[in-house]
């Protein structure tokens, strides 16, 4: 069944649209050009208070679902934009949510929600486990009432404009009988760390093929209250896997926005561009590629709404989150290509956008998950083929 936008998914979509009608390419594109955080946009879509999309209502959020999130997600990529600046923020809150304590909820929703504290930084893989997060080794020592963090992650994005940090550490060894079991989820107040302890949190700025603002962290003897613990010890990766499947979801929602709006300038450009006396969108062999890639979007947003009903229901939604994520990181791939083939040289223009986009949507094919993880979750979890890992 074709998804049709409810009033309410309708007037949010048209809110977004609006918002980000105030940030153009020539934004984005100066902004990716310095590799700057894109901060006045952050600042407005947070007023705006669509960052607190998931918080409920009691805490001052908007109380919506992840249909609603995914639709925010979408319409800034569609728009141009780049949602990688504060995607985090809606897919962390799920482990809160879910599993923080009610201490943590009252202590920082409200101001999330409000906008006068953010949570953007998720940190969790490390370079020596890759994928494997179960071989992770940033360990969390008890000491009195504190937990003392010491390790290394390779990957953790937007730490310097964030507040709030989640952090998976290792608190017992590793367990060959169930590989997921001895990690633990912390909520971390950096506020209270770079007052106290500057030097125990040392990140370090990694310069990617696109604006990303990522950074590795070293975690040098940071001290962290039993008060930071998300649920319970030990438990921290069941916990974030419901961060991961709304993780899927929303950047599938990324991807679709990326390929609708690579299919909406090529067709424009396939109309207006004319060679030999007419329009090159009158080629078949330019008509039929675009023709082709928007098909497969659209086949690909169907399962990202299948995905985001299922989590809205709250049912399990990890083979849907997966396929929604493949889906839609492969073909808007293909609407990538294909937008840039339609511009030719111009394609690689800074001016038109498409190079920008190109090298931004090229991400969602390996991050969060490299897509032949998923092919061999999807094999083994649904089609019941042998593991092969």
């Amino acid at each position: 069944m074709v998804h049709k936008d409810t009033e309410r998914q309708a007037e949010l979509r048209q809110t977004v649209r609006d918002f980000c009608a105030d940030f153009g390419n020539e934004y984005w594109r100066a902004k990716d050009l310095e590799r700057s955080y894109p901060q006045e946009f952050v600042d407005g879509i947070t007023q705006k208070r669509l960052l607190a999309a998931l918080i409920p209502e009691e805490y001052g959020g908007l109380g919506l679902g992840i249909s609603e999130a995914s639709i925010i997600m979408e319409e800034i990529n569609r728009s141009g934009g780049h949602a990688a600046a504060c995607h985090a923020q809606l897919y962390t809150m799920k482990a809160v949510l879910n599993h923080g304590s009610e201490w943590q909820k009252k202590e920082y929703l409200p101001s999330i929600a409000d906008g006068s504290l953010r949570l953007q930084a998720f940190s969790i893989t490390e370079e020596a486990a890759g994928s494997d997060t179960s071989s992770i080794q940033t360990r969390a020592v008890k000491d009195g009432d504190d937990w003392v963090i010491t390790g290394h992650k390779n990957w953790t994005s937007r730490i310097d404009e964030s507040d709030l940090l989640l952090v998976l550490t290792r608190t017992a060894d590793k367990d060959a009988a169930d590989r997921s079991a001895g990690l633990t989820l912390f909520l971390v107040d950096l506020r209270q760390v770079r007052a106290e302890q500057p030097d125990a949190l040392r990140p370090v700025k990694v310069r990617t093929m696109f604006n990303y603002a990522t950074n590795q962290i070293f975690y040098e003897g940071l001290r962290v209250p039993s008060s930071a613990v998300v649920g319970e010890v030990g438990k921290g990766f069941r916990y974030v896997i419901d961060g991961w499947n709304m993780e899927r979801i929303l950047l599938a929602a990324e991807a679709i926005g990326d390929g609708y709006w690579f299919i909406d300038k090529a067709v424009d450009y396939a109309k207006s561009r004319e060679v030999f006396g007419r329009p090159i969108g009158a080629n078949q062999g330019v008509q039929f590629p675009i023709t082709e890639a928007y098909m497969k979007l659209r086949g690909a947003d169907a399962i990202r709404w299948e995905a985001c009903e299922l989590a809205d229901a709250n049912e399990p939604c990890g083979v849907e989150a997966n396929m929604a994520k493949y889906l839609a990181s492969e073909t808007a791939w293909e609407a990538a290509n294909v937008c840039l083939n339609t511009y030719g040289g111009y394609g690689f223009v800074d001016q038109y956008d498409v190079e920008r986009k190109f090298r931004e949507n090229r991400m969602y094919q390996v991050a969060p998950v490299n897509n032949n993880m998923i092919k061999a979750f999807i094999g083994t979890k649904v089609l019941s083929m042998p593991r092969s890992y």
